[in-house]
């Protein structure tokens, strides 16, 4: 993640100790971190998004963890101290003990957060999660209006999903909007802030887009688009900022976010120099994929990330997560935990290699079957890379 309010703004941002190592008991580097785990609980949707990387949808898939197998998981994750555990899915409300689960692992100490369509959350339900103790409910938006309908696959799904956080902020929940970035969205970048503004959503993930189960069949976006695309939020970000409203706004699954904002930062030397020195610290993708962040999918695999979901690293239902995400015999994972990363293409010759990683591994993995090959999201011109 590139917290673009912390390193634009110098504002402190709640999880600053996971990502820049601040605050009391925070790791020395990145790479001692524990991973934060995606857990998809349950593959079953209400939904039928374009981009859904679980190729999800409105029915039962065989072989999902039962109750005991869940709770082991849980005990496994507590004991391993990870920091943080977000239950996704499919549509992770629709699992049918959802609120045992959820309940079960704050009280065995864990952070919970959700990524959540939104669309099953009622002002009872949003009570509910903030007196489980949820620090974090993340509701996924693609457009305004019909955009967004479309892309879910259900009309309604827009209004449901406003109305969503509507009852999160009654209820004292925190909640924030979670977007992809892709064509739909980027050509309604405008609205999609304003948006943002006249809701007063606290909290904003912008993800780039990942080739996964039906993204596969999304182009990525050309390098202007995404550069245009991003210099409005930054722009956002610091009228927000200049009007007093620090609304925390993140990219995700891009590093290359890094070194971009960094020269937009060269106006300004000692700001440059303070996010150079966050970035550094947090490392970008090399501290990412099968070290910062894990998965556990439905059945209970265990992949780098919940994008690598052809690659598996082990079972729950056989062996701990704690002892899968230890081993040592594993090319890729032994790959990712690598320095220099074995990298290959433009990112072999990148200068921002040290703070980006190559950045989003597994997008080469899909795209090339290689997962060293350069990132074919980068959109860094070949002078800005330049060594």
């Amino acid at each position: 993640m590139i917290n673009f309010t912390r390193l634009l703004c110098d504002v402190a941002q709640p999880a600053d100790g996971l990502r820049y190592g601040m605050g009391h008991g925070a790791p020395t580097s990145a790479a001692e971190r524990r991973p934060i785990v995606v857990w998809n609980i349950t593959r079953r949707c209400n939904l039928k998004c374009v981009h859904c990387y679980s190729d999800s949808d409105a029915r039962d898939y065989p072989g999902e963890l039962t109750w005991e197998q869940s709770k082991a998981v849980v005990d496994d994750l507590a004991r391993f101290g990870v920091p943080a555990l977000l239950l996704s899915g499919g549509e992770p409300l629709i699992h049918p003990r959802f609120f045992d689960l959820s309940k079960y692992a704050t009280e065995r100490g864990l952070r919970l957060t959700i990524s959540t369509n939104g669309t099953l959350i009622t002002p009872e339900i949003a009570v509910r999660l903030r007196e489980i103790g949820y620090s974090y409910v993340g509701i996924s938006l693609d457009g305004i209006g019909e955009t967004h309908d479309q892309f879910r696959g259900k009309p309604g799904a827009f209004a449901k999903a406003v109305a969503a956080f509507k009852y999160c902020k009654e209820a004292g929940q925190k909640a924030g909007l979670r977007l992809t970035l892709t064509r739909h969205t980027v050509t309604d970048i405008d609205r999609i802030l304003d948006f943002i503004e006249a809701e007063d959503i606290r909290r904003v993930c912008f993800y780039h887009l990942v080739y996964s189960g039906r993204g596969v069949n999304l182009s990525l976006l050309e390098p202007g688009e995404i550069r245009t695309a991003l210099d409005k939020i930054m722009d956002r970000v610091e009228t927000w900022h200049a009007a007093g409203l620090d609304r925390e706004v993140l990219t995700v699954d891009q590093p290359a976010d890094g070194p971009y904002l960094l020269a937009r930062l060269a106006r300004d030397p000692a700001r440059h120099a303070l996010a150079l020195k966050l970035i550094q610290w947090n490392g970008g993708g090399n501290n990412s994929s099968g070290i910062g962040i894990g998965n556990i999918d439905t059945q209970g695999n265990v992949h780098p990330d919940q994008f690598w979901q052809d690659h598996t690293l082990g079972n729950v239902k056989e062996q701990p997560f704690s002892e899968i995400w230890s081993r040592t015999d594993d090319a890729i994972l032994n790959g990712l935990r690598t320095r220099p990363r074995p990298v290959g293409g433009r990112c072999a010759t990148c200068r921002h290699l040290d703070i980006c990683g190559g950045g989003f591994r597994v997008r080469a993995w899909q795209r090339y079957g290689n997962p060293w090959h350069e990132d074919p999201g980068c959109y860094l011109s070949d002078e800005e890379i330049a060594q």
